[in-house]
């Protein structure tokens, strides 16, 4: 299937709809996921457009996981997690539900599962303020 350029991540890219950026270069955005499983749920976005894994090209995949890593070692720091989740879908088979390459970088807690990732949409004073500690984690 073709690149979808009204996806919400794309539109995101573009300043369409705001996000609560956390990290942001060149090549990709870090911003919080509004619908979190979890407090400290971020998602790696490259801005080249690609529907997933399957048609990403390498060079940029080179540069974008050592964010994806960067990134799982803030969120386990900011949020004193004992340990991190990364998720990345590929079609719907697979359960991508939007159609632009993302990782989901998700803090894990012994004995906390994860909420599902439904049409709830957190708090945005919760998503600022998730989004400033992972920001000062990443600063060091």
């Amino acid at each position: 299937m073709a690149y979808d350029t009204n996806n919400v991540f794309a539109k995101i890219l573009r300043g369409e709809i705001p996000a609560h950026k956390v990290l942001e270069n060149e090549d990709m955005i870090v911003f919080m996921d509004v619908m979190p499983q979890g407090p400290g749920h971020a998602l790696v976005v490259p801005k080249a457009a690609s529907r997933n894994l399957l048609d990403a090209d390498t060079a940029m995949l080179s540069r974008l996981l050592p964010v994806v890593q960067q990134v799982a070692r803030a969120v386990k720091s900011a949020f004193e997690a004992d340990g991190v989740s990364i998720f990345q879908y590929n079609e719907p088979a697979g359960g991508q539900s939007v159609f632009h390459l993302h990782f989901h970088v998700v803090p894990r807690f012994d004995g906390v599962p994860l909420k599902p990732h439904s049409g709830k949409m957190e708090d945005p004073a919760v998503l600022a303020a998730n989004a400033d500690k992972l920001r000062s984690a990443l600063a060091g």
